[in-house]
């Protein structure tokens, strides 16, 4: 007993998803400990100064539903740091519930960033580590870590295509030999399907519903094809009026919904399948397309996209932490990490 926790104390390097909508965090020899929403909740008071009342799930309960002085903050926008001080402050109690513990060894982490962040981004969230208590940090592009999550041979010859559909940015990228031959990322996803189902929403039936709401349709009766049997459900919102209703909501409403969304992330695909190397063009004929994180999730997103692109699309297994597993298992092959961060 006494040993696992002299073990625990030096084993405390970390992986972080630092996803626009959750954040999950994996130690070393732990796997997934923390998975959360990417949201804090800040108090003002009457001098200006903020306190941290919550931050992750009991934070994101408190959205759409806050008094004057209570703000529910979502730090990450678009894959990208949008307010530098609380993500900061987001990693910092991330990374102390962690180790359940204030103090602690500085640990080593490595965390997913979106292809194609600016230089000056990518210093945003080193620094943001570092000054919440890493002592170094890494930087994986999160098609590479979804690739590996996924179980791609990423260090292959064999090219892959993967598409990771996240909360603020879907990003396509092409694997071969422990690198990125090709990859494009486009801020279209999980957030602008809510955002289109609440316009759906207020156009359609004139009721004003919130993100959460929206979020909720997508989960319970979102789909990309016509289904069988109309999947309904019960919307509750505030009308035109200012009244309170309800309304039933069928899937094929959202389909509609979101069918814009779902072209520009075709287009997306089908821009780089369009660069694709004429060598690499033939092993993604044989190995198709994976799609991972939440959008994924979607009914019927795979068959949608494979008679548009007429390629294999296939669903990863667990799509949700398809990047999370990626990012733990570079941290815990010294190996794969070296191939990665030198390409």
């Amino acid at each position: 007993m006494f040993l696992d926790k002299l073990i625990g104390l030096f084993s405390n390097d970390m992986a972080i998803d630092l996803g626009t909508a959750n954040t999950i965090v994996s130690v070393r020899g732990k796997g997934i400990i923390i998975n959360e929403p990417s949201v804090v909740a800040v108090q003002s008071d009457r001098q200006g100064k903020d306190r941290i009342l919550a931050v992750g799930q009991e934070a994101k309960q408190m959205i759409g539903k806050t008094p004057l002085n209570i703000q529910a903050v979502r730090p990450m926008q678009d894959g990208v740091i949008a307010d530098f001080e609380m993500t900061e402050r987001m990693i910092r109690y991330f990374i102390e519930k962690a180790h359940s513990r204030k103090s602690f060894i500085r640990p080593r982490i490595i965390i997913c960033i979106p292809y194609g962040i600016t230089q000056v981004e990518k210093k945003a969230v080193e620094e943001s580590a570092m000054s919440a208590g890493a002592r170094e940090v890494f930087l994986v592009e999160e098609p590479m870590a979804a690739a590996i999550g996924a179980g791609i041979p990423v260090s292959d010859p064999s090219g892959y295509v993967v598409v990771d559909i996240g909360g603020g940015t879907t990003e396509i990228g092409v694997t071969s030999l422990g690198g990125l031959v090709l990859c494009k990322s486009i801020k279209v996803a999980g957030d602008k399907f809510d955002k289109s189902i609440m316009e759906h929403v207020r156009q359609n039936y004139n009721l004003f519903i919130g993100e959460r709401t929206a979020e909720n349709i997508k989960i319970e009766i979102g789909t990309a094809i016509k289904l069988d049997t109309e999947l309904k459900m019960k919307v509750k919102g505030r009308d035109n009026s200012g009244l309170l209703s309800t309304i039933e909501l069928g899937s094929e409403g959202v389909r509609i919904a979101i069918k814009e969304p779902l072209k520009e992330i075709v287009s997306a695909i089908k821009s780089v399948l369009e660069n694709m190397p004429p060598d690499l063009a033939s092993d993604i004929v044989d190995n198709g397309v994976i799609i991972t994180g939440g959008g994924a999730l979607i009914r019927g997103l795979d068959t949608y996209l494979a008679e548009i692109i007429k390629l294999p699309v296939k669903i990863a297994n667990e799509p949700l932490l398809s990047v999370a597993y990626g990012t733990s298992q570079v941290l815990d092959e010294p190996e794969l990490l070296k191939l990665i961060t030198n390409n």
